[in-house]
C-alpha cells in the first residue's frame, strides 16, 4: 500500500495530463502573491525532480516499485508523441531527463558502496536495470522525433546513458530507429534525430563492436562496425547549405564517433570503421567545399568602428564544426593529412568567398593546428606571397609606418572592389591559419612583416581592419601558452586497443602523466619577432601619433582622420595581440613597501613581452591623445572610440583574456552527451572511478582555466590592500574616460563607461572622486543633456551603486569639510529637478530607483565612532535636509517629493537601531508621514501608507493577552516619544476626515460603481509603483485563508491601510477611537464607495486592535454602526464590509491560535435574527458577513463558546436552504461547508486534545445531525427533478402551470435545495475542505452525474462545475469500497445522461487510482463499462468504447489480454453469423455495434505501434464496413484513426500484414494508402 500511496500522489497530483477529452489545467485556484512568486520561483513549477527521486530510489530486488513505474509509463507514453503535445510537455520532459539523472546517481553510488551485505541486497541487479531500460524505452521511443527541442535533446542523452546500463536492449533499438529514419523518405526530420541518436551512444557503439560478449547474442561486433559505417557515411550526405539542423548533426556524429578512434588509417587492423579513409576523405572535402560555396551569412553586419566585419553563418554559431575538423586533422595519418591538406590548399587559392570567411578560417586554422610545419609550407607560404603580391602592386598610403611622407599619398586612389574584397579575404583567412603555428612562422616571418605592414599601408579600411587581424593572431602564436598536439592519442584503451582510452580527473596522478597536455612554450626567437613587431607597430605608431596630435602634419581634415585612423587601429592590435604580457603599470606603494612585496595570482596567458616602460609610455602619449580628441575631434566617434579601446587594453588589464574567454568556452561543449561516458559501464568489464571525457576536452578545459586565471591575476590585491594605490597614470586615464563618459554621442559613451567602471571596479578607491565630478555636473543647471545622460548611465551601474550603500574604505578618505560622497550623492539626486529634458529626467529617476533596489543602509563610516546621540551628527543633518523636501509645499517637483519622501523612509529604517541617533528623530519621520496621508499626491499618501506600516509598532495600549487585561510595554521610552508628538497631530480638528478623505481617492470606482482590480495601480506609473511599494510586499499576507469564492474577492480593501489604523489605535490608545467616530458614522453610509472602503479598512483596525477599554468603545458605538451597516438596504459595499470584518476576528498570534477581543462580540451581534420584514440583499449581506468570520475561526482550537456559535448557525442555515434568492443559495452552501468541516477537523483533533482543550466530547457529542439533515432526502430530490423535466419535456409548459402549481412549487423547493447542495460540493471543493466531508459529497454522486442536462439551467451549470472539480480528486482508501457500489449502480441507471456521466468520472476515475484499487475492483469497473457497450443509447455506446481505449492503456495485463481476446472472439462470431443465408436478424443493432466498438477499443488503444495482435483485430474490423449506421460510421472513423497514427512508419509497419489484410484494408479507403 506504500508504493501505491506513493505512486498515486506523485502521478495524480503533479503530473498534468488531459484524459480523454478534458482539460489538462488544474482547475483548483493556484494564486500566490506575486512577490512570492519571485522569491521562489524555482518552487513553483511541478516537483519532478522530487518525483523522479522517489521513483528511483524506491526501486530494489523483489519490489513492485518497477511493476508500477510500468503502469505509470503506460499512461503517460502517448504524451511523449509529436502529435500529442502540449503544455504539459516541458514537465513530461524535465520527469525523463530526472529519471535519467537521478538513477545514473543511484548506479554510481552502489557502485562506490559494494561493501556490507544488507547494502549489497538492495543494489539494482542486471534484470533490475533491464526493467528500468526497458520502460525508458517506451518514452524514448515516443518523444524521439519531437517537436519541442528540449524534449528531443533529453530523449537523445537518455539514448546515451542507457546504452551503458543495459546496450543489449538499448543497442539493437538505436539501429532499428536509425535503419527505420533512413528509409522514411516522407518524414526527412527523423534523419536529424536519428543521426544525433548515433552521436550521442558512439561511445557506446564503438565498445560493442569490441566487446559482443557483453552485449548479448542481439549485437554483434559486425552490427556495429556496419552501423558506424553507415552513419559515417550517410552522415556526409547531411550536409546541406540548405538544412542546417541536419548538417550540425552530421558534424556531431562525425565529432563523437572520431573521438573514440586513436587513429584514421587505412591500414589499421584493429579499425572500428571499415571504410577507406582516402576515399571518404575526397567525398568529405568535396561535400564541405560545396557546403562553403553555399553559405549564406545570418546577418549583415553594417560599416562603422567594428574592429571586425566578418560574416556569421550557422556554422560558427554552432561548436560541432570547428570540433570536428580539429578531432579529423589530429587523427590522421600523415600520408592522409598530406591528401587533405593539398586539397585545402587548392580550394583556399582558388576560391574567394567572402561569406564564408570565418568558416574557411577554422578549417585552415584545424589543418595547422594539426601540423604546422607541413601546412606553412602547403598552406601559409602560398597564401603570403600571394597577398603580398598583390599589395605590392597597389597604391599605399604611408601610415603603415615605413616612414612615408605624406605628400606620397594620392587621396583619390583606392583598391578596386574585387581586389579589396580577395585581399580582405586571404589576409583574414591567414589571421585564422596562423592561431596555433608558433615556431612554424618563424621562416616566414620577414613575409609576414611586409603584409602586414602592406595591409596598414593600404588604401582600403577593410584591408586596414584585416591586417589588424593579422597581427593580432601572429602575436598570441608567437608568445602564448597554448596546448599542442591534444587530439592525437597517447593512450588506447586497456580493453580495446581499437579505441581511445578516454581520460577521468578522478584517477591516480601517475596514471595521467602519459595524458598530460604539451605547452608551446614561446623559444627566444619567437620573443625576438615578437619585440620586433612591437617596436614596429607599437612604439613607432605611439611616436607618429603624438606627431600627428603636436604637430598637425596633415593639411587636409581628411588625411588627418585617415592617418589617425591607421595609427590609432596599429596601436590597438599590438594591444590586442599581446593582452598581458605586456607588463602592467606599477601601482603605487606607502613609504616602507616596495614592488617585492608586489605578490600575483599565479596565472599568465603567455611570456613576458615588451617592458612596462613602453606600457607606461603609452598611458602617457595616450592621455595627451584624448586630450586633443576631446579638443579638435569630438565629432568623430570612430576616431573616440578606437581611442577608448585603446584606454581600455592600456588600463584593464585582464580584461580582453576574459573577453576572448566566452568565444574558447562556446568552442567545446564539453559537457555534451556525446562526448561522455559515464562512471559506471556494464560494456567493458570494469567501471571508471568517476565520469570520462576525451583527452582533448580535459586539455582545453586546463588551457580555458588558465586563461580564466591569467584574467583575473591582477585583479583583487588592491581591493583588500590598503597599502596600494592606483598609478598616477591609470587616475589620468580614469579622468579621461570619465569625459568621454559624457560625450554627446550614445555609443561612445556606452563603450567609455563600460571600461571607466572596470577600472573602478579593480580600484575602488577612485570612486570617491568620480561620483563628487559627477554629482557636480549633475547640480549644475546649465548642464547639457548627454552629460546628464552619460552621468546617469554611470550611477546606476552596480559597481558604483554597491559600494555607495556597502563600502565603508572607499569613501572615507574624503577632504574635511566636505560633505560625505553619500550625502552629496542621495542630495544630489534629490535636487536635480532642474533639468528640463525628458531624457534627463527619466534618466535621473531610474538612478533613484536602481539605488532602491541596492540601498542596504549608509556606510558605517557615516555614523562616526561616537554612541552619544547627538543632533548634529551628519546623519541626522541629512535626514532633516531630506525631510524638508518631502512635503508637497516645497515648490519640488511632485516625483522628486516622492522621492525624497522614499529616500527619507530609507534612511530612518537603516538608522533605527543606531545609539547615536536621537529617537526624536524617529518619532518626527513618523510624524511627518502621517501627515503626508493627507498629502494631494496619490502616490505619496501609498509611499506613507508603506512608511507608516513599517514605522508604527503599535504596542503601547495593547493587552498582552486576552485573560491579561494590562497594558504590554515593550519599550516605554520609545513611547514616550512617539506618543506626544502623534497626539498633537492627531487631535487637530479635522485631521482624520481630512486623512480618510484623501486616502479614498487612492481606491479607484469605475463607472459602474465596481473597483477596479489592483487599482492603487491605475493611479501609479511603473516608476511610481518602483518608489512607493518595498517592504510592505514583504509583510505577511492577509487573509491567511484562502479566497476561492467571488463573494468574498475584492479588490478595494487593503490590509496595509487596516493595519495602520489599528497601530495608530495601539500607540495612542482609546483618543484615535474616538476621533475617528464621527467620521467613520458618515463615511459608512455615504454613497461614495470608495469612503466605505477607506471606512471598512479603519473599521478593521479598530477591531483587531486589541487595546484597554476597546470593548467600551464597542458598546457604546461601535455595535450600532456594524448592526447599522448590516440592515441597511443602499448601496453598501458587500466585500469590503466583509472583510473588514474578517480581519477583524483574524486571529492573533504566529500561528493565528489566539482570539481577538472582540471576535465573541462581533459574532453575536452577526447571529442576532434579522427582522422578518427586510430586503433579500440585507440577508446577503448579513450571510456574507458571517462566511468572512467563521472562515478565520481555527478549527482545531475551537472553544466551547464558538462550537455553539457553529451548531446555531448550522441549524439557520438547514431551515433556509430552499430560499428564493440564488444568491443567498450560494452564499449558504458556502457557509455550511466552512462550518460542517471546521467541526469534522474539531473533532478529528478533539480526541487527543479532550483534558487540554477548552472543550469537552460531551460539547460536540451527537452534533453530527447536520449530516443526516443534509442527504437524506437528495435521491428523492434528484429523482422528483428528473421526473419533472422528463414530464416537461411531453407536456406543454403552461397547462403544466395552471394545472400543478402545487406540484411545481415543490419542484421549486427541491431544485432550490439541491442547488444549495452543488454550492456545498463546489465550495467544499474548492477550499480544500473536502477531505472531511467526502462522505456527503459521495452522497450526491448521482444528482452531480443525473442533473447536467436539465430545464433548469442554473443547476445544471452547478452540476457540471461540481463534476469537473470532482474528476480532479482523489478518493482515500475508506471512501472507495462505495463510490464504486455507487458507480456500479449508476451503470443501470434509467437516464442515460446519467450513464453517460458515469462513464466520463469512470475515465478520470480509474486514472487517477489506478495504483490504489485492488484487482477485484478494477475488474467491477471493467464489467461496468463493458456492459455499456449495448447500451440502448448510441452516444453511451460510443463513449463506452473511448473509455475502454483509455482503460486498456495502463490495465492490468490479465484484464487488458481478456478482454481483448473476448472483443476479438464476439467480433469474429459476429460476423460470421451475419455471412450466412440463413442468418436472421434476431441479433439487436446495439449488440452488433457493442461488439463492433469492443473491436474498436482494442485497435485504439495501441496507437502508433504494431503489436502482433493488432493486424487480425483492425482487419476483422474493417469486414464490418459493409455494415448499416451506427456501425458503419463507428468502423469508419476506427480506421481514419488507425491509418492517421501510423502515417509515419507505415512503410514498416504494413509488413506485418498479409496480401490479403491488406487488401481488405484498402477497400476500406478511397486512397492507396494501404497498398
Amino acid at each position: 500500500m506504500f508504493f501505491n500511496n506513493i505512486f498515486l500522489e506523485k502521478n495524480t497530483d503533479y503530473i498534468f495530463v488531459p484524459i480523454g477529452s478534458g482539460r489538462s489545467s488544474y482547475p483548483y485556484s493556484l494564486d500566490v502573491p506575486g512577490i512570492t512568486r519571485l522569491l521562489f520561483s524555482s518552487k513553483m513549477s511541478i516537483p519532478t525532480k522530487a518525483i523522479s527521486k522517489s521513483i528511483v530510489y524506491l526501486l530494489k530486488p523483489g519490489s513492485r516499485a518497477q511493476e508500477h513505474l510500468d503502469k505509470l509509463l503506460d499512461l503517460l507514453e502517448q504524451f511523449y508523441h509529436p502529435s500529442n503535445g502540449g503544455r504539459w510537455t516541458y514537465s513530461l520532459e524535465r520527469f525523463l531527463r530526472n529519471l535519467i539523472i537521478i538513477f545514473g546517481r543511484r548506479l554510481k553510488q552502489e557502485q562506490l558502496n559494494t561493501s556490507g551485505n544488507k547494502i549489497a541486497e538492495l543494489h539494482l541487479g542486471k534484470s533490475e536495470r533491464a526493467s528500468f531500460v526497458k520502460a525508458m524505452m517506451k518514452l524514448i521511443e515516443r518523444g524521439q522525433y519531437s517537436k519541442v527541442e528540449a524534449l528531443a535533446d533529453t530523449v537523445a542523452l537518455a539514448m546515451s546513458f542507457l546504452s551503458y546500463v543495459d546496450p543489449s536492449l538499448m543497442l539493437p533499438f538505436i539501429t532499428s530507429r536509425f535503419h527505420l529514419a533512413l528509409a522514411t523518405d516522407t518524414a526527412t526530420h527523423q534523419l536529424k534525430a536519428a543521426i544525433i541518436s548515433i552521436a550521442f551512444s558512439g561511445r557506446p557503439l564503438s565498445f560493442s563492436s569490441v566487446f559482443p560478449f557483453s552485449t548479448g547474442s542481439m549485437v554483434s561486433n559486425d552490427t556495429s562496425n556496419e552501423l558506424l559505417t553507415i552513419a559515417v557515411s550517410n552522415a556526409l550526405l547531411g550536409m546541406d547549405a540548405n538544412d542546417p539542423p541536419k548538417t550540425l548533426a552530421a558534424m556531431q556524429l562525425l565529432c563523437s564517433v572520431f573521438s573514440n578512434l586513436p587513429i584514421l588509417s587505412d591500414d589499421d587492423q584493429l579499425a572500428v570503421l571499415t571504410i577507406s579513409f582516402s576515399e571518404w576523405l575526397d567525398k568529405f572535402f568535396s561535400r564541405l567545399f560545396s557546403l562553403l560555396r553555399h553559405l549564406e551569412p545570418i546577418s549583415v553586419l553594417t560599416e562603422g568602428p567594428q574592429i571586425s566585419t566578418s560574416s556569421r553563418t550557422f556554422l560558427i554559431e554552432d561548436h560541432n564544426y570547428f570540433s570536428m575538423l580539429e578531432i579529423l586533422f589530429g587523427k590522421l595519418t600523415q600520408t592522409l593529412y598530406i591528401q587533405a591538406l593539398k586539397k585545402i590548399s587548392k580550394f583556399v587559392n582558388t576560391n574567394v568567398l567572402p561569406g564564408a570567411t570565418s568558416e574557411v578560417g577554422l578549417l585552415c586554422s584545424a589543418c595547422v593546428n594539426a601540423n604546422p610545419k607541413e601546412a606553412a609550407r602547403h598552406l601559409i607560404g602560398p597564401i603570403l606571397l600571394s597577398v603580398i603580391s598583390s599589395l605590392k602592386e597597389s597604391p599605399v598610403s604611408g601610415y603603415g609606418g615605413r616612414g612615408f611622407s605624406d605628400s606620397s599619398f594620392f587621396p583619390k586612389a583606392s583598391l578596386s572592389p574585387a581586389l579589396e574584397t580577395s585581399l580582405e579575404y586571404h589576409l583574414k583567412i591567414l589571421s585564422h591559419a596562423i592561431n596555433y603555428a608558433g615556431p612554424a612562422l618563424l621562416s616566414y616571418k620577414e613575409e609576414l612583416k611586409d603584409a602586414i605592414a602592406s595591409a596598414f599601408e593600404a588604401p582600403s579600411w577593410k584591408v586596414n581592419v584585416a591586417g589588424d587581424n593579422l597581427l593580432r593572431t601572429l602575436f598570441g602564436s608567437l608568445v602564448f601558452y597554448y596546448p599542442i598536439e591534444q587530439y592525437k592519442c597517447c593512450k588506447r584503451h586497456p580493453f580495446a586497443t581499437a579505441l581511445e582510452d578516454w581520460v577521468s580527473c578522478r584517477v591516480d596522478e601517475e596514471e595521467n602523466i602519459p595524458l598530460r597536455p604539451i605547452w608551446h612554450i614561446p623559444s627566444k626567437d619567437e620573443l625576438l619577432l615578437a619585440n620586433e613587431l612591437m617596436d614596429l607597430h607599437f612604439r613607432s605608431a605611439l611616436d607618429d601619433l603624438l606627431r600627428i596630435c603636436k604637430n598637425k602634419i596633415h593639411s587636409e581634415a581628411g588625411n588627418e582622420k585617415d592617418h589617425l585612423k591607421v595609427t590609432l587601429l596599429r596601436i590597438l592590435s599590438c594591444l590586442h595581440g599581446v593582452l598581458s604580457c605586456l607588463p602592467d603599470l606599477l601601482p603605487s606603494f606607502e613609504a616602507g613597501k616596495s614592488s617585492d612585496d608586489y605578490f600575483l595570482i599565479a596565472g599568465a596567458i603567455g611570456a613576458s613581452v615588451a617592458s612596462r616602460e613602453l606600457r607606461e609610455k603609452a598611458a602617457k602619449d595616450m592621455h595627451v591623445v584624448c586630450k586633443y580628441m576631446l579638443d579638435d575631434r569630438s565629432d568623430d566617434s570612430i576616431l573616440l572610440i578606437l581611442v577608448i579601446r585603446i584606454i581600455d587594453a592600456l588600463a584593464n588589464i585582464g580584461s580582453l583574456e576574459s573577453d576572448g574567454l566566452s568565444f574558447h568556452a562556446q568552442a567545446h561543449k564539453v559537457e555534451s552527451a556525446s562526448l561522455l561516458e559515464p562512471s559506471f559501464n556494464f560494456i567493458t568489464p570494469s567501471h571508471a572511478k568517476g565520469k570520462k571525457r576525451p583527452r582533448w576536452v580535459f586539455i582545453d578545459n586546463v588551457y580555458m582555466h588558465n586563461m580564466l586565471r591569467s584574467s583575473h591575476s591582477l585583479y583583487h590585491n588592491f581591493d583588500i590592500d590598503s597599502h596600494l594605490s592606483p598609478p598616477d597614470l591609470l587616475i589620468s586615464l580614469a579622468d579621461d574616460l570619465l569625459l568621454l563618459s559624457l560625450q554627446r554621442y550614445e555609443t561612445v559613451r556606452l563603450i567609455a563607461s563600460r571600461t571607466l567602471l572596470q577600472i573602478l571596479k579593480r580600484w575602488p578607491s577612485l570612486l570617491a572622486k568620480c561620483v563628487l565630478s559627477i554629482m557636480e555636473r549633475l547640480c549644475d543647471k546649465n548642464t547639457p543633456e548627454h552629460i546628464v545622460l552619460g552621468s546617469c548611465s554611470l550611477l546606476t551601474s552596480q559597481t558604483i551603486l554597491r559600494n555607495l550603500t556597502t563600502d565603508t574604505k572607499v569613501f572615507g578618505d574624503v577632504q574635511s569639510g566636505r560633505a560625505s560622497v553619500f550625502s552629496t550623492f542621495l542630495l544630489g539626486i534629490l535636487s536635480s529637478s532642474h533639468h528640463d529634458s525628458l531624457k534627463s529626467q527619466k534618466a535621473i529617476i531610474e538612478v533613484f530607483i536602481k539605488y532602491n533596489v541596492h540601498f542596504s543602509g549608509p556606510p558605517k563610516s557615516f555614523f562616526g565612532a561616537t554612541t552619544v546621540p547627538s543632533d548634529h551628527s551628519e546623519i541626522s543633518d541629512l535626514i532633516l535636509k531630506i525631510s524638508s523636501m518631502g512635503f508637497d509645499s516645497n515648490g519640488l517637483h511632485w516625483r522628486y517629493n516622492l522621492m525624497a519622501n522614499r529616500a527619507l523612509l530609507l534612511l530612518t529604517l537603516a538608522t533605527k537601531n543606531k545609539s547615536n541617533v536621537p529617537l526624536e528623530f524617529f518619532s518626527k519621520t513618523t510624524g511627518h508621514f502621517l501627515k503626508n496621508l493627507q498629502s494631494e499626491l496619490p502616490q505619496s499618501r501609498v509611499l506613507s501608507v508603506s512608511a507608516l506600516n513599517c514605522l508604527l509598532t503599535g504596542s503601547a495600549h495593547k493587552f498582552f493577552c486576552n485573560e491579561q487585561k494590562i497594558p504590554y510595554l515593550s519599550n516605554v521610552e520609545d513611547h514616550d516619544s512617539y506618543t506626544p508628538i502623534l497626539d498633537e497631530i492627531i487631535r487637530k480638528v479635522g485631521f482624520f476626515e481630512n486623512t480618510l478623505s484623501s486616502l479614498s481617492h487612492v481606491h479607484v470606482v469605475s463607472d459602474e460603481g465596481t473597483s477596479n482590480k489592483g487599482n492603487i495601480g491605475a493611479i501609479q506609473s511603473s516608476v511610481d509603483k518602483t518608489i512607493t511599494f518595498f517592504y510592505f510586499d514583504f509583510s505577511a499576507s492577509w487573509p491567511r485563508t484562502p479566497n476561492w469564492t467571488s463573494l468574498l474577492k475584492t479588490d478595494s480593501f487593503y490590509s496595509s491601510f487596516a493595519r495602520i489604523f489599528k497601530r495608530l489605535v495601539q500607540e495612542n490608545g482609546p483618543s484615535v477611537i474616538l476621533a475617528l467616530q464621527n467620521t467613520l458614522e458618515s463615511f459608512s453610509i455615504s454613497d461614495e464607495k470608495s469612503k466605505q472602503f477607506i471606512a471598512a479598512e479603519a473599521m478593521a483596525g479598530i477591531l483587531h486592535s486589541d487595546i484597554v477599554d476597546l470593548s467600551k468603545s464597542w458598546d457604546s458605538w461601535i455595535m450600532v454602526l456594524l448592526q447599522k451597516i448590516i440592515l441597511s438596504s443602499a448601496a453598501v459595499s458587500t466585500p469590503e464590509w466583509a472583510a473588514c470584518l474578517r480581519y477583524a476576528v483574524t486571529g492573533k498570534g504566529k500561528y493565528g491560535m489566539r482570539a481577538p477581543v472582540l471576535r465573541y462580540k462581533i459574532l453575536d451581534c452577526l447571529l442576532n435574527p434579522l427582522p422578518k420584514t427586510v430586503a433579500t440583499n440585507v440577508i446577503s449581506k448579513r450571510y456574507i458577513f458571517l462566511l468572512s468570520t467563521f472562515l478565520e475561526i481555527s478549527p482545531t482550537r475551537m472553544s466551547t463558546q464558538e462550537l455553539q456559535y457553529h451548531n446555531r448557525l448550522i441549524e439557520e442555515l438547514l431551515h433556509n436552504m430552499s430560499h428564493s434568492s440564488a444568491q443567498i443559495r450560494e452564499v449558504i452552501g458556502g457557509i455550511l461547508s466552512v462550518l460542517c468541516s471546521n467541526i469534522r477537523c474539531f473533532e478529528s483533533f478533539a480526541y487527543g486534545h479532550v483534558n487540554n482543550g477548552s472543550s469537552s466530547m460531551a460539547d460536540f457529542h451527537g452534533h453530527e445531525s447536520w449530516h443526516w439533515k443534509l442527504t437524506h432526502r437528495l435521491t428523492e430530490i434528484s429523482e422528483n427533478i428528473q421526473n419533472s423535466n422528463h414530464f416537461t419535456e411531453l407536456h406543454d409548459s403552461s397547462d403544466v402551470t395552471n394545472e400543478n402549481s402545487f406540484v411545481n412549487d415543490e419542484l421549486q423547493r427541491d431544485v432550490n435545495i439541491m442547488e444549495t447542495m452543488l454550492h456545498f460540493v463546489i465550495s467544499s471543493l474548492k477550499s480544500g475542505r473536502s477531505s472531511f466531508l467526502l462522505d456527503v459529497i459521495i452522497e450526491l454522486l448521482l444528482p452531480i452525474f443525473s442533473l447536467q442536462e436539465t430545464s433548469h439551467k442554473d443547476l445544471s451549470i452547478l452540476a457540471k462545475a461540481a463534476f469537473e472539480l470532482l474528476k480532479w480528486n482523489i478518493l482515500p482508501r475508506s471512501h472507495l469500497e462505495k463510490s464504486i457500489h455507487l458507480l456500479s449502480s449508476f451503470v443501470c441507471d434509467s437516464n442515460w445522461r446519467t450513464r453517460f456521466s458515469c462513464l466520463s468520472y469512470l475515465r478520470c476515475f480509474m486514472y487517477r487510482h489506478v495504483f490504489v484499487l485492488t484487482t477485484d475492483e478494477k475488474s467491477q469497473i471493467w464489467k461496468c463499462v463493458e456492459t455499456l457497450l449495448v447500451d440502448n443509447q448510441v452516444e453511451v455506446r460510443e463513449h463506452a468504447a473511448g473509455v475502454l481505449a483509455s482503460l486498456l492503456k495502463g490495465g492490468d495485463d490479465a484484464l487488458v489480454s481478456d478482454f481483448r481476446n473476448r472483443a476479438f472472439a464476439v467480433a469474429l462470431s459476429t460476423h460470421k453469423k451475419r455471412k450466412q443465408r440463413n442468418w436472421k436478424s434476431n441479433h439487436s443493432i446495439a449488440a452488433t455495434h457493442g461488439a463492433v466498438l469492443a473491436l474498436v477499443a482494442s485497435v485504439l488503444s495501441a496507437p502508433y505501434d504494431m503489436p502482433s495482435w493488432l493486424p487480425d483485430h483492425v482487419t476483422l474490423l474493417a469486414r464490418f464496413i459493409n455494415e448499416l449506421s451506427p456501425v458503419k460510421n463507428t468502423v469508419t472513423k476506427a480506421i481514419a484513426e488507425f491509418r492517421r497514427t501510423h502515417a509515419d512508419t507505415w512503410f514498416v509497419q504494413k509488413n506485418s500484414f498479409t496480401e490479403e489484410q491488406l487488401e481488405i484494408l484498402t477497400d476500406t479507403s478511397s486512397s492507396s494508402y494501404f497498398a
